[in-house]
């Protein structure tokens, strides 16, 4: 999805330039992409009005200036900024510069905790709760996100994950999608993940934890990953399961989905569930167009 970009810096200043505008949720991790974006030589500046943009871009290229690649943060906090920001965009790509849009999503959920744990007020709160503030915030973002040429969900991402999207969009240019995948081993005993989308019972498979042998092992050894995957029926289950997904992914895409979860489940979330996920993932997780994420939700519990 990305192109090569090529900037050019003589003394004339700056003809093109990389623009890339985030914005997002509040509380989705701007602030953090925005230091990502700086570490991979970005000039970034954050809470720029939208209607300052255009003046700010003309700054930027006067000659003297080098700043090939630019990160601006716009968010519901700059009055107006998201109804202008459309025609902002429009006015930075006729200029002639390269201009991106990545907009940083994460679940409700997420957004209230992460909240709750910083003890922030949401920009749209207001006297009402946080809760309200979110609604509103997300339609009021609804336009500017369908024309996001990027959207990254943060909910599940850790600091480090969150740091290879951006490296891998911004830095290296590889295509890029929408949508991340997590394939997560669960035990039924635990309950099922209440953010899954897809949930598999793997329990018709012999269960290693009745040979003494195995049971206290984890499908993150070898001996039971040979067990359980020494069934026919494991490897038919995997080609079924993978045909399945490699159909949904792109049908998924094309509605809009950002964050797939797959959940793989057994009795204990040990070990038959914890081989198929892993199998799963390994044999899906070279593909290019999709990031996918392994997580075993109950191997250590007891």
């Amino acid at each position: 999805m990305s192109p090569n970009f090529v900037c050019s810096a003589d003394p004339a200043g700056i003809d093109t330039m990389r623009i890339v505008i985030i914005t997002g949720m509040s509380g989705s991790g701007k602030r953090t992409g925005m230091k990502m974006l700086e570490d991979i030589g970005f000039y970034a500046i954050d809470n720029l009005p939208a209607s300052l943009v255009d003046k700010f871009v003309e700054l930027l290229a006067q000659p003297g200036n080098e700043y090939g690649k630019v990160a601006l943060g716009i968010d519901i906090r700059t009055a107006g900024s998201m109804k202008n920001l459309a025609q902002v965009i429009k006015n930075l790509k006729s200029g002639g510069h390269e201009t991106e849009v990545l907009f940083l999503e994460a679940s409700d959920k997420t957004l209230i905790r992460r909240y709750k744990e910083t003890r922030r007020i949401h920009p749209l709160a207001g006297d009402g709760t946080l809760e309200e503030g979110i609604r509103k915030e997300r339609t009021e973002l609804a336009p500017i996100k369908k024309q996001a040429t990027y959207v990254i969900d943060t909910s599940n991402l850790l600091t480090r994950e969150f740091k290879a999207e951006l490296d891998s969009i911004f830095r290296k240019n590889e295509k890029y999608s929408n949508l991340n995948v997590s394939i997560v081993s669960f035990g039924f005993k635990y309950g099922i993940p209440a953010d899954a989308d897809l949930v598999f019972d793997v329990r018709f498979l012999p269960n290693p934890f009745y040979i003494d042998e195995l049971k206290a092992k984890t499908g993150l050894d070898k001996e039971v990953r040979d067990y359980v995957n020494g069934f026919k029926e494991t490897e038919q289950f995997l080609d079924k399961l993978e045909d399945m997904i490699s159909f949904l992914i792109p049908n998924y895409v094309k509605e809009g989905k950002y964050n797939l979860v797959i959940a793989i489940g057994c009795t204990g979330g040990k070990h038959r569930s914890v081989t198929l996920a892993s199998g799963l993932y390994d044999r899906m997780k070279d593909r290019k167009d999709i990031g996918f994420k392994l997580t075993h939700r109950d191997v250590n519990l007891t």
